[in-house]
């Protein structure tokens, strides 16, 4: 029998990949054998012992030591008592110290911090200091392998929690607020591009098995993304109110006036919350155009003509922004921002600024989101009869759907705007009764085009 285990083993060691040294021990060979039979079927407590010895004896043998060696701990704690759960947590920390330690490169500095720390929160071994402390150490000093969703949002839970106790200021929740969402949007916009992709070969039917799965997999990611982000500005709340803002900028704008990065993310955050009115931010505009005049500026600058009653000088500031930047997603997000100042002034404008995020990012569901509501807030210029008004809904619940796909951090949100337009749109009874079936309704009014009446 323990032949017959050895050899499995080498087989087995062959494509895992194995320390040559400690492959020479046969007692540790049979017994990686014997554990990794037992965790392929989630036999978690038949394989513990023999994972143990294994682990113990030779902990640099093959790496399945600490991917099995995980499933099992984690299986563990979930069916230990009161009194072993720490134990286990503790033994499940070490393990991946010593991942990292045996096995750099499955693993980084960034992702053992994160899963040590999810391990003392999942198991209530560490307060918020300790908590934000750990997950800050991993954000400095490896923030490109810091990508876990939960991490992110406990990240920034803890350092909330910690200010509302008066441990930190406002400035350093507003600092890693900017991080941790940056750092989403950095790990969905590389989801987005995936799927984008793919969209056109799903649309076709034209996806092999592989393909299918990578998209289940990118779109639950982004989801996760997107929950995590909504969460994120939940916790925030009211802290970055105008209320708050604007003390505190007016606060410390002469100590930190000169530092590019502190008035970017300032003059951002009170454009983002709609602080535009106050002189605060005409102050924070000008000390951003003085030390950086790039595209985001001239759109706060044209921001500002809009207001000013400056029309002809807003739209030279805007176009002059999206001439400036040449990154296309930044050169989206710009559009996107000057489409949304425009959107309680002017739909048009909004659409076509809102039209131009899309052309240089397809992947912007945010802007098919603010065009949908453009539609749907239109429905009653649209159309000479009930049918035809209601009917311009379609058109906002057909973009809505195609924000959540485009980009699925957006689902929720794409998902309850399309049943909302959905659900006033022509029902069926009214679409019988007008004969209108398979028909096509056209638009007269700003919004144009044309859409097509469902079939009963």
């Amino acid at each position: 029998m323990k032949t017959k285990l050895y050899f499995t083993a080498i087989m087995f060691l062959g494509m895992m990949g194995v320390s040559n040294a400690q492959a020479q021990n046969p007692e540790c060979m049979t017994n990686l054998s014997i554990f990794s039979e037992h965790a392929k079927v989630k036999n978690y407590d038949a394989a513990y012992e023999p994972w143990k010895k294994t682990y113990e004896t030779c902990p640099q043998l093959n790496n399945a030591i600490y991917v099995y060696g995980e499933r099992i701990l984690k299986d563990k704690i979930e069916k230990a008592g009161a009194g072993e759960k720490e134990s286990y947590a503790n033994e499940l920390m070490g393990l991946y110290d010593n991942k990292l330690k045996y096995f750099s490169s499955k693993t980084s500095l960034g992702e053992t911090i994160v899963d040590k720390a999810l391990v003392k929160y999942d198991n209530k071994m560490a307060d918020d200091a300790e908590m934000y402390e750990m997950l800050s150490e991993a954000f400095a000093k490896d923030k490109e392998n810091f990508t876990n969703p939960k991490a992110l949002y406990i990240y920034f839970s803890s350092l909330v929690d910690l200010h509302n106790a008066g441990k930190k200021d406002l400035q350093e929740v507003f600092d890693v607020y900017d991080d941790v969402t940056g750092k989403i949007e950095e790990e969905n916009d590389k989801l987005t591009d995936k799927i984008a992709k793919l969209l056109p070969k799903e649309e076709a039917g034209t996806l092999t098995s592989k393909e299918k799965r990578s998209l289940k997999v990118y779109n639950s990611y982004s989801v996760n993304y997107g929950k995590i982000s909504s969460s994120i500005d939940s916790k925030l709340g009211a802290l970055a109110d105008c209320s708050n803002l604007i003390p505190l900028y007016e606060k410390n704008f002469e100590e930190k006036k000169n530092d590019v990065n502190w008035v970017k993310r300032a003059v951002g955050r009170m454009f983002s919350k709609e602080c535009t009115d106050d002189p605060m931010f005409k102050k924070l505009f000008e000390a951003q155009l003085a030390l950086d005049p790039s595209a985001d500026a001239y759109v706060y600058g044209g921001t500002l003509k809009k207001k000013a009653g400056d029309t002809k000088g807003a739209v030279e500031d805007f176009n002059k922004a999206l001439e400036l930047e040449t990154d296309p997603k930044k050169k989206s997000n710009i559009a996107y921002k000057i489409a949304t100042s425009y959107a309680k002034t002017s739909k048009s404008s909004a659409r076509s600024f809102a039209q131009k995020a899309i052309d240089a990012n397809p992947a912007n569901g945010k802007a098919y989101l603010l065009i949908a509501s453009l539609y749907a807030s239109s429905a009653n210029a649209c159309g000479s009869t009930p049918f035809e008004k209601r009917a311009i809904y379609w058109k906002a619940e057909n973009l809505a759907r195609q924000a959540g796909r485009v980009d699925p951090a957006l689902s929720s949100r794409a998902s309850q705007a399309a049943a909302s337009y959905s659900a006033k749109a022509p029902t069926k009874e009214m679409i019988f009764s007008s004969g209108m079936a398979g028909k096509t309704v056209s638009f007269s009014c700003w919004v144009g085009g044309s859409v097509k009446v469902p079939s009963l």
